[in-house]
């Protein structure tokens, strides 16, 4: 642990906790040009975060004394950097160009991508242009894709993002356990002329076979049972386990590709289906041109390293323990739940990698809604409450490319500007004055109305929103979570936390077909069931 970098960078940011970032600017000239940068076409710009030159410079020696470049190196070296599973982690390789050389623990693994590449991009080309019918030989007209966490909200993403208008194939997602999330799915629609894509790496998930039976039965009770296999199709990397539950065919991916990273792969079949192979094919040429950005640019002009560092400093060097992500484009209205699982998945810890306690605040929550109407929800927080809470605008220039989106990113614009600011409370009394209040009434209104500023963001912009620069965002994303963790020195690649309440909620479902709740359950468990069986 570089613990000489982290006690510098903490009394560097006790140092400058209260200075004003506007006041950056003057004291340092170049900061725009400094903490601007292109990558992969996205622009970003970190001039808003809260670091002086000092701050932010610290901030740099610390991810080289936490050797974030050699980590990045093992990473896409295959080494087992999810230690704790003995694995590597190798979302790059899904989405990198032809003729790629990448290996997972030593084992080549770039063929057998390109392999699975093309097995999806000429089943997705047969259903478009039925040459892939159903069992009545009907063509496919809608897709019910079935998974949860990383196996849903990755594909969910591009497909919000990325789907046309009217779309030719109805691409439906279905997820949570409660059958009014199927319910809505399947209504309106034909078994005769749907496909259901199940989607589990394990094929065990409680939530995603509990929904496929569903969909298997529904199907069942229209289709003649011979070419109901035709039906089914199993995104997994155990195939003889969707075999065994009647998918007539499976697209594999393999241990090396986590869940919260696995959007590049088989799992976004539906949205190949939907979108299309060259569509497909952009969004992981968009990421492959950020994991270049990524392997090359110097630390101190790197995409992802930055955005991580700064998120660092707010965190740790000031104690702001969450983050808003608002995205002015309703295409990336999931992206903040994306990010709640790539990030807080990834990143809440409380070990590092040898076991020992972090002794330090990790990941922050992460929460946001899609401007503007975060403007008219959690926005009063982020500007007037006590607690400061950094934000990221992701911003569109154009969403549609006929009409005129000004309303739309000025609206981020000015948030960024008013967060950082602010109104001081001599203004809000001279404001209220010009409007003709009187001058009591401007004494007791005006703190209401004081904004104290001096608040981060991070713009992030790009020109439109196409496969490349979601392909891109989403990488940029990824690898700055995989830049926090190497810092703060802890796996983001395995997910323990997710495993306890799976375990109890068996022993629960086995308390409920008895009828009546354990004597091993806590008092207050105990009569949450009774009351629930009454």
């Amino acid at each position: 642990m570089p613990h000489a970098a982290w006690t510098e960078l903490e009394a560097v940011a006790r140092r400058d906790a209260d200075a004003r970032i506007l006041d950056q600017f003057a004291a340092d000239p170049d900061r725009l040009t400094r903490l601007s940068l292109d990558a992969a076409g996205l622009h970003l710009d970190l001039s808003k975060q809260s670091w002086t030159r000092s701050g932010f410079e610290t901030a740099l020696e610390l991810a080289r004394a936490a050797d974030v470049e050699g980590r990045r190196a093992a990473l896409f070296d295959g080494e087992a950097v999810n230690a704790t599973e003995g694995r590597a982690v190798l979302h790059p390789a899904l989405r990198a160009p032809e003729g790629a050389d990448f290996h997972a623990l030593g084992e080549a693994v770039s063929a057998e991508v390109a392999t699975v590449r093309s097995q999806m991009r000429d089943y997705a080309h047969a259903v478009r242009s039925s040459i892939e019918t159903g069992a009545t030989g009907r063509p496919f007209k809608a897709v019910v894709h079935i998974g949860i966490g990383g196996s849903d909200l990755g594909p969910r993403l591009i497909w919000d993002a990325l789907r046309p208008l009217e779309p030719a194939i109805d691409i439906r997602f279905v997820a949570n356990i409660d059958p009014r999330d199927m319910a809505e799915a399947l209504t309106g629609l034909d078994p005769e002329t749907t496909l259901v894509v199940v989607v589990s790496k394990t094929f065990t998930t409680q939530e995603t076979l509990a929904n496929a039976e569903a969909a298997k039965a529904w199907l069942a009770a229209a289709l003649p049972a011979e070419g109901m296999e035709r039906h089914f199709i199993g995104v997994t990397a155990a195939p003889e386990r969707a075999a065994a539950f009647g998918c007539g065919r499976t697209f594999a991916f393999r241990d090396w590709v986590g869940g919260r990273y696995s959007l590049w792969s088989a799992v976004s079949l539906s949205c190949v289906i939907g979108l299309g192979w060259e569509a497909f094919q952009g969004f992981l040429d968009g990421a492959a041109a950020l994991d270049r950005h990524f392997l090359e640019a110097p630390l101190a002009r790197n995409a992802p390293v930055l955005m991580a560092l700064a998120q660092i400093y707010n965190v740790d060097g000031l104690h702001r323990p969450a983050r808003t992500v608002a995205p002015y484009a309703h295409g990336l209205r999931r992206l903040p739940a994306f990010l709640q699982q790539l990030e807080m998945e990834s990143n809440g810890k409380r070990v590092r990698r040898d076991g020992s306690p972090v002794g330090r605040q990790t990941c922050p929550v992460v929460f946001g809604e899609p401007g503007t109407n975060g403007q008219h929800a959690f926005f009063q927080q982020i500007h007037q409450g006590p607690q400061v809470v950094p934000a990221e605008f992701v911003i569109v220039a154009s969403t549609d490319g006929t009409t005129s989106e000004s309303p739309l990113w000025a609206n981020a614009l000015a948030q960024g500007q008013a967060l950082m600011q602010g109104k001081t409370e001599a203004q809000a009394h001279a404001e209220l004055i010009a409007s003709g209040a009187p001058d009591a009434e401007a004494e007791v209104l005006a703190p209401h109305k004081t904004f104290p500023g001096n608040r981060p963001s991070t713009a992030i912009l790009m020109e439109r929103l196409t496969p490349q620069t979601l392909g891109a965002l989403i990488a940029l994303y990824e690898h700055k979570t995989f830049v926090e963790g190497v810092i703060w020195d802890i796996n983001s690649f395995d997910q323990w936390g997710v495993e306890l309440g799976k375990v109890l909620a068996r022993a629960v479902l086995t308390d409920v077909a008895a009828g009546a709740p354990s004597p091993a359950l806590d008092p207050s468990t105990a009569a949450l069931l009774d009351r629930l069986l009454k």
